[in-house]
């Protein structure tokens, strides 16, 4: 499988690159037709860096009190609120946090009374590896309003068209980018309507293949 892959450049660097896998594939919320590969990013201290280094070009006019990473994203994340507070911008010399927090089965967010004063009355940066379908970003905005955060922006290594309105979405790589990506409920799958096997099971963990 891992021999199909190929890279995807970030438009304004390209020395930060995803891993795009065609096949077939299955994720929580749907099915697609590739697999994108974040293990660079997320383990890769130099990879990271130049990740968090592109994100904070497009982050300087937002203010960042709190980073809140999913995905296994917060070594980018600490390189990231290093880069927004030691450049130049509102955030300069700030102190940021980052944080990652619980999320249940159904990703519901979950904050510990110790973890609040992070992010009520703060402004709270989401920073994920991907986003697809949104619905996992959208969860996660819920849970930072409900714990009285203020969403001051998203930040997605690899994202789909969906937008949050009042919200600035920062995508390093986008859907647009790999135009023939396609994302289907399982039950309007065409791949396995055809009869084509699931190549692998996919999350923010990795994929496995079956």
């Amino acid at each position: 499988m891992e021999s199909r892959a190929f890279e995807l450049f970030a438009k304004r660097n390209n020395k930060v690159s995803v891993r795009a896998i065609p096949g077939h594939f299955a994720t929580q919320h749907s099915h697609v037709n590739y697999c994108i590969d974040m293990t660079r990013i997320k383990t890769e201290m130099t990879a990271a860096r130049a990740a968090a280094k592109l994100f904070a070009e497009s982050l300087r006019s937002v203010t960042v009190d709190t980073i809140i990473t999913l995905e296994r994203t917060k070594m980018v994340g600490a390189f990231l609120a290093e880069e927004l507070s030691s450049g130049t911008g509102l955030n300069m010399n700030q102190e940021i946090a980052v944080i990652s927090p619980e999320i249940t089965a159904d990703e519901k967010l979950i904050l510990r009374d110790n973890m609040l004063p992070y992010v009520q009355f703060r402004q709270v940066l989401l920073l994920t590896a991907t986003a697809t379908t949104g619905m996992t970003v959208m969860s996660a905005v819920r849970g930072i309003r409900y714990y009285g955060g203020v969403v001051a922006g998203v930040a997605t290594a690899f994202g789909g068209k969906f937008e949050i309105p009042g919200v600035p979405v920062v995508r390093l790589v986008g859907s647009e980018d790999l135009p023939d990506y396609s994302s289907f409920r399982a039950s309007d799958c065409p791949m396995c309507k055809s009869g084509r096997r699931v190549d692998a099971v996919v999350n923010s963990y990795g994929y496995s293949k079956v």
